[in-house]
């Protein structure tokens, strides 16, 4: 199954969510910090099953920057520096479709690792 592509994809800044709206009117709004922790970068998810890494302390991530790649996806570039992975419309619909089980799933991960959402530096914002 191929996934809807969004008529509209806006970053509401001060929540720190992605909006995604569809052509049938639905609407998805996805925090960064969501985004962030399951980006597709080989850096976040490895190069198989077992060798993700757990992203700790992205509570307060932020979009610096949103670029198409192609008609099929967009490149996130998050505050903490991290931009790599593209983030292709199926994988958008399937983060989704997934939302809840993958967000239980990572907290239960971050309990188990004795690490938190929270930043544990100090947060430099650019002016």
């Amino acid at each position: 199954m191929t996934a809807p592509i969004p008529t509209n994809v806006h970053y509401h800044r001060k929540e720190r969510e992605l909006e995604l709206t569809y052509a049938e009117g639905e609407s998805y709004r996805l925090s960064v910090e969501y985004l962030r922790v399951f980006s597709p970068s080989a850096e976040v998810r490895g190069h198989g099953p077992d060798s993700a890494t757990l992203q700790v302390g992205k509570k307060d991530v932020g979009l610096k920057d949103i670029t198409p790649a192609g008609r099929y996806a967009l490149k996130l570039h998050f505050d903490d520096g991290h931009d790599s992975g593209l983030y292709s419309w199926d994988y958008f619909y399937d983060l989704i479709r997934r939302r809840e089980a993958n967000w239980a799933d990572y907290l239960r991960r971050l309990e188990e690792a004795g690490a938190s959402r929270e930043s544990l530096g100090i947060e430099i914002k650019q002016l």
